[in-house]
């Protein structure tokens, strides 16, 4: 057998493994609640249950394509005859799911997929009782010949779908009627096929069917950080996703289709669909099904799929997918990119805090490492010969945090505030930390002094993606908590002024219309008081207001700031202060043609400009989530740890700190 032979074969089974991960990822997707079908579990030997994150992007996915069959099934209700074509169905039970509805009335559905796989389901199906019997007339079930399951309403065909001559013969062997409304069904499926296959398939679907909807679930954008991890994936499985060459993203598979055949196009990426065609209510629902606090892989997630929906004649263009009606803020970018480069220090970690000790000296706490352990904290030194980590001996254990924060306030005190150890823990406790003098330190540890303060007044709930920044009333500096989010609260909008000195939590007057509730926002220190940008609302959007607590004779007023060109809403970024720059540093945003950078917003002439990051000296994926950044000097940011659980394409830990040279930005 020749070797291309060879490769093509271990190719094509590696494909088909895909199915049997998929559809075990559907039926935990199923027993969580996301979506009712009970025909799934005849699928699967083993039941297994998926993180939170796998079970909404299986849930997304399933809604994105039950809504589109019910449309199309709801369009043609009162036509004589209409078919559904599922190619590379696998073990997808949807006509089975369609026919419990009720829903197949006039209707039949033809699945086609590699022999071995229809193989596999026919035989599944046949020593099933519950799956024999939704069979209606079913003839005989033939282990050789392209047919393997044949009944009135359903077909299932083992044919190569990239052999069209094939396929066209089988379709019509088994009673297909090209004239009649068709909806072609394809779910990551012409991906996995050479560019020129999948595009022939295309042409050959638009040519024989004239009254057809073509809907497509498949990934795009593979130069971004996501999207690289998202391909090596699917190269380590020996599964390569070809299509993504040539159509990289929304704009260019709509084209495709218009190129090869089809009359209308309407292709939205996952985050356009969840947001703009899910109900809210039926949202909220899904959100309260598991504990979660994933939304920047659940966003990126989203970014790199889309749901397709391409028609001919008239009667299925009523079938396409609504355009989402509010328009996309773009980014105003500047001509400059900042240059990026690595520090030669292994550190990692996902949220993390991070404060200035003092100059050359960032203290990092908390966060998770590799395998969920916590990590422990660290100290990064800026010397003569460049970084450094240094560990950190604190008199007492900070604990397993995640998403907490750690602030400078006068008198070399740090004060350590909220967080959580799980989505339904969140860390009790507010600690003060202070250096002894440096005469205790050794060469390989820093030590701190950890206290935990016991405080008066009315605390703040529990609570973690908070901000917690210095503020100064009346000569006094206080701690100024605001936003965040807990096991029971989606998003928190309240606001709590704390005396370090006193150990108090204590009221100020504020004024003003305070900003959105708000969780995975930034705040800076600014002129007494504070500004805050972005965040996550409590419908789980980005937002992108600029707004400014200012300091008042009797207290503080909330002053919002019109920012022009408008910034590109983001959250889980960080932001810092210098002069009257208000620089907001890499985040995530639901515009997914390109990934955040470093966005200058000036607060004098309320003006933006988003810079670019040159990663090309940067060897791995930047990915700027769940990380910290200090600014250790005013032409320098130093960024440290970030990334995040990529779907099911695996963890990524940025290995090392990052400098990002913001002389360009600054000038």
């Amino acid at each position: 057998m020749p070797t291309t032979s060879r490769q093509k074969q271990r190719r094509d089974a590696a494909v088909q493994g895909t199915n049997d991960s998929s559809v075990v990822s559907k039926v935990s997707a199923a027993a969580q609640g996301y979506f009712r079908d009970a025909s799934l579990q005849h699928f699967v030997c083993k039941v297994a249950r998926r993180a939170p994150l796998i079970n909404r992007g299986y849930y997304v996915r399933w809604r994105a394509v039950d809504h589109c069959v019910s449309r199309f099934l709801h369009i043609t209700e009162t036509c004589p005859k209409r078919q559904i074509l599922s190619l590379g169905a696998g073990f997808d039970s949807l006509y089975f799911r369609l026919h419990s509805d009720g829903a197949l009335h006039r209707a039949v559905v033809f699945e086609v997929d590699f022999p071995d796989v229809t193989r596999r389901k026919a035989a599944l199906i046949k020593s099933n009782v519950t799956l024999r019997e939704m069979l209606e007339s079913s003839h005989s079930l033939s282990p050789t010949g392209p047919v393997h399951v044949s009944s009135s309403r359903y077909c299932l065909l083992g044919v190569d779908v990239r052999e069209k001559s094939q396929l066209e013969e089988a379709l019509a062997a088994a009673g297909v009627d090209w004239a009649a409304p068709t909806l072609i069904l394809s779910e990551v499926v012409l991906t996995y096929m050479e560019t020129q296959h999948s595009d022939a398939v295309i042409s050959w679907a638009a040519k024989l069917l004239p009254q057809s909807l073509f809907v497509m679930y498949e990934q795009i954008h593979p130069h971004d950080p996501f999207g690289r991890i998202m391909q090596d994936h699917f190269l380590k499985l020996n599964s390569t996703l070809h299509a993504l060459r040539q159509y990289p993203d929304t704009a260019a598979q709509t084209r495709r289709f218009s190129d090869k055949g089809w009359e209308r196009c309407v292709c939205l990426d996952m985050n356009d669909f969840y947001l703009g065609l899910v109900p809210e209510e039926e949202r909220c629902r899904v959100e309260s099904l598991e504990p979660f606090d994933e939304y920047e892989e659940w966003h990126q997630k989203c970014s790199h799929y889309f749901i397709l929906t391409a028609s001919r004649g008239s009667l299925l263009a009523q079938c396409l997918l609504r355009r989402p009606s509010a328009p996309r803020i773009c980014p105003s970018w500047s001509p400059r990119a900042l240059h990026v480069k690595t520090v030669p220090v292994s550190m990692e970690g996902l949220g993390m805090a991070s404060t200035l000790m003092s100059p050359g000296q960032v203290l990092l706490t908390g966060g998770s490492s590799r395998g969920g352990r916590g990590a422990a904290s660290k100290v990064l030194f800026r010397g003569p010969e460049g970084w450094r980590a240094v560990g950190v001996e604190p008199s007492a254990d900070l604990g397993v945090r995640l998403y907490h924060t750690v602030t400078s306030l006068p008198g070399r005190i740090l004060v350590v505030y909220g967080g959580r150890s799980s989505p339904l823990n969140p860390v009790q406790g507010l600690f003060k930390v202070t250096r002894p003098p440096a005469a205790a330190d050794s060469e390989e540890t820093v030590k701190l002094c950890v206290e935990q303060i016991v405080c008066t007044g009315n605390p703040p709930p529990p609570r973690w993606r908070h901000t917690a920044s210095r503020i100064s009333h009346k000569g006094q500096d206080f701690l100024f908590v605001f936003g965040g989010k807990n096991e029971s609260e989606a998003v928190l909008g309240d606001a709590h002024f704390l005396c370090v000195d006193q150990q108090r939590w204590t009221e100020i007057p504020v004024e003003g219309a305070a900003p959105e509730s708000r969780h995975s926002h930034s705040a800076c220190s600014y002129q007494g008081g504070v500004v805050v940008f972005g965040g996550l609302d409590r419908r789980g959007v980005p937002l992108g207001d600029t707004v400014v607590l200012k300091p008042t004779d009797s207290g503080f007023h909330w002053e919002r700031v019109e920012v022009q060109p408008p910034p590109v809403p983001r959250y889980s970024h960080s932001a810092h202060v210098t002069g009257d720059k208000l620089l907001v540093v890499g985040g995530v945003w639901l515009h997914s043609d390109s990934v955040p950078g470093v966005m200058v917003i000036s607060l004098n002439t309320c003006s933006s400009v988003e810079f670019s990051l040159d990663t090309s000296s940067v060897p791995w994926p930047l990915m700027l989530h769940s990380f910290c950044s200090e600014l250790t000097d005013s032409e320098e940011l130093l960024l440290v740890g970030g990334g995040g659980n990529c779907f099911s394409f695996g963890t990524h830990f940025n290995p090392q700190p990052v400098t990002v040279d913001l002389r360009p930005a600054l000038a």
